[in-house]
């Protein structure tokens, strides 16, 4: 059965870590991928969060896998802005392949943070989000 949001927002933070540690990396996205970020990960509020931080906040992630970078799109007006770089690496969470979306050299605004992906089914990834080496929180990409 594949994987759906509705299933993410439910589930624990272990149970995301325990998901994204099973996974492959995969190939590097190439497109515009649908974001939710998966915030107070398995509690009645998670939904909701996801809800507003995808209306006011962050919306999706394009990416151009042949250049190694990305674009967020933000903000009620679908603003194209935070850009990273794009390339498979080790992850901080369990030294394994991941695809790492970096920004320390790309954006003054998220120059801190450093997300990394994998692929838990075709067009569907899995994200943890770093500020320096702590895992702050979890998203989905849906291309």
């Amino acid at each position: 059965m594949p994987y759906q949001v509705e299933q993410m927002l439910k589930m624990t933070s272990d149970q995301l870590d325990d998901l994204f540690v099973k996974s492959t990396a995969g190939d590097i996205p190439d497109g515009e991928g649908k974001g939710t970020a998966l915030i107070a990960e398995g509690t009645v509020i998670s939904p909701e969060i996801a809800k507003f931080i995808n209306y006011f906040g962050w919306q999706r992630k394009t990416f151009n896998a042949k250049a190694g970078l990305l674009t967020n799109t933000i903000t009620p007006f679908g603003i194209a802005a935070i850009v990273a770089r794009v390339y498979k690496g080790p992850s901080l969470l369990d030294g394994k392949e991941c695809i790492v979306l970096d920004y320390s050299e790309t954006s003054l605004v998220a120059g801190w943070i450093r997300d990394e992906i994998r692929m838990i089914e075709p067009a569907f990834y899995l994200g943890e989000v770093f500020g320096g080496k702590t895992r702050l929180v979890h998203f989905v990409l849906q291309f």
